[in-house]
C-alpha cells in the first residue's frame, strides 16, 4: 500500500501538481531563428505574481516553430520549419527536460519525412510522435525510445489535392496533427485541399491508414489550419486560415467522423483588411473557445454551449502587437499569453473565469520572433 501511495505521488509531481501548488512553471518559446534568435528560448514562469525569468536559449536549432511534449512531460520535442519551398529537409528534435534547471538536453534528430514540418503531437501513450509537413503536404510518423529519443520513420502518408486560392492552394499542405481523445485517430487539416484528413493509428506500430471516413471536406478556399476537441470530446472545432472562420462540428468517436453544424467569423462586421487565422483552443472547461487572428492583430473570444456545441462570439480583443501566431492558456487558467511573433513580445492577459472575457494584465515579454509557447511543470 505505502509503495503504491509513493507512486501516485510521483505522478503528480510529473503531472504538474506540484507546480500547481507553487504557480511555478516553464515556459517554451519555439522562434523563427535569425539575427535575433537561435532556437528555443524558455522562462521559469510564476503564476501568482506573473514574473518571467529568462533562462536564455536552451536549445540551439533552426527554426523550431512549434513544440511539444511527452505525456510523462519529462521530454521535448520541437520541429525544424525546413523546406516549405517543396524540398524534404524538414526535422524534428528530440531532448530531455532538466527539471530543476529547465534546460534542454539534444538527444537526437530524424528527418521528418518531408518539408516544412510546422506541427507536431506526442500520442497519449508515449509510444509515437506524428508530424505534420506542410511544404510537402504529408504526414508521418516516428517510434519513440526508452530514453525519449526518436526511432527512424515508422509510416509516412501523402496527400494530393489542390484548392481555389492559386497563390496558396496549388497542392496539399498539411498544417497540424490532431490526436482524437481516446488516442485512436489523427486528424490532419489540410490547408492546400481543403480538407480535414482522418486516420486510424495502429496502436502497435504506429502505422497510419485512412479512416472511414477518409476526410470531410471545408467550405472551398478556407485553408482549414488548426484543430481541437471540446475536454468532453462531444464536439471538434477548426480553424481556417485564410476565410478567417471557425467551425464546429459533433463528434463520433466510434467511427472517428465529423458532422459540421456552425460556421463563425473570427473578425468584425466591416473590416476589409487582410487576416490569417493562426491558433484556437477552448480552455479547460469547455465553455469558451479562443482563435488568434493575424492581419487584425487580435484574439476571438467565443462562448460554447456545451449541450449543443455552438458557438458566441463575445468578445475581439487586440493582442497590443503585431502577427499573433500563437497564443497558450496557462496552466492556473488565469492568464492567456499571445506571442506576437512581428513585434518580439509575448503580451499576457487576464481571463475572467465567468464571462471568458480577456483584459490585458499590463505585462509583456521580449522573445525574438515567438510562434509557439508552451508550459510544463517546475520544482
Amino acid at each position: 500500500m505505502k509503495s503504491a501511495f509513493l507512486g501516485l505521488l510521483a505522478i503528480a509531481a510529473l503531472t504538474g501538481d506540484t507546480a500547481a501548488k507553487t504557480n511555478q512553471y516553464y515556459l517554451y518559446v519555439g522562434t523563427y531563428t535569425g539575427p535575433k534568435s537561435k532556437g528555443i528560448h524558455a522562462f521559469r514562469y510564476d503564476a501568482a505574481k506573473m514574473t518571467f525569468d529568462p533562462l536564455g536559449t536552451v536549445a540551439e536549432m533552426a527554426r523550431p516553430s512549434f513544440l511539444a511534449l511527452s505525456p510523462n512531460r519529462r521530454f521535448l520535442y520541437a520541429v525544424s520549419e525546413l523546406g516549405n519551398s517543396g524540398k524534404s529537409d524538414g526535422y524534428v528534435y528530440a531532448f530531455a527536460i532538466e527539471s530543476k534547471t529547465g534546460k534542454l538536453a539534444f538527444l537526437n534528430r530524424q528527418a521528418s519525412g518531408g518539408g516544412g514540418a510546422c506541427h507536431l503531437v506526442v500520442d497519449k501513450a508515449g509510444k509515437f510522435l506524428f508530424v505534420a509537413n506542410y511544404g510537402t503536404g504529408s504526414a508521418a510518423s516516428f517510434p519513440i525510445q526508452f530514453d525519449g529519443s526518436l526511432g527512424g520513420l515508422a509510416s509516412k502518408v501523402q496527400f494530393a489535392g489542390s484548392g481555389p486560392n492559386s497563390a496558396r492552394q496549388k497542392g496539399p499542405h498539411a498544417h497540424a496533427v490532431v490526436l482524437s481523445p481516446d488516442n485512436r485517430f489523427l486528424f490532419v487539416p489540410d490547408l492546400g485541399a481543403d480538407r480535414i484528413r482522418i486516420f486510424h493509428i495502429d496502436s502497435k506500430n504506429g502505422m497510419l491508414s485512412p479512416n472511414t471516413p477518409a476526410d470531410i471536406a471545408v467550405k472551398p478556399g478556407a485553408g482549414p489550419r488548426h484543430f481541437t476537441f471540446s475536454p468532453d470530446g462531444h464536439f471538434a472545432y477548426l480553424i481556417c486560415e485564410m476565410g478567417s472562420l471557425v467551425v464546429a462540428y459533433r463528434y463520433d468517436a466510434s467511427a472517428g467522423s465529423l458532422t459540421e453544424i456552425q460556421t463563425a467569423s473570427t473578425l468584425p462586421g466591416g473590416f476589409s483588411g487582410e487576416n490569417n487565422c493562426a491558433e484556437i483552443e477552448v480552455d479547460s472547461t469547455g465553455r469558451f473557445l479562443f482563435a488568434s487572428n493575424r492581419g487584425h492583430d487580435s484574439i476571438a473570444v467565443f462562448s460554447i454551449d456545451r449541450k449543443t456545441g455552438k458557438l458566441e462570439r463575445i468578445q475581439i480583443e487586440s493582442t497590443q502587437g503585431r502577427t499573433p501566431r500563437n497564443f497558450a492558456i496557462d496552466p492556473t487558467g488565469r492568464h492567456l499569453l499571445a506571442a506576437d511573433q512581428d513585434s518580439d513580445r509575448i503580451v499576457v492577459f487576464d481571463r475572467d473565469p465567468r464571462s471568458g472575457k480577456l483584459s490585458a494584465a499590463g505585462k509583456t515579454v521580449e522573445v525574438p520572433s515567438p510562434v509557439c509557447l508552451l508550459f510544463n511543470a517546475a520544482p
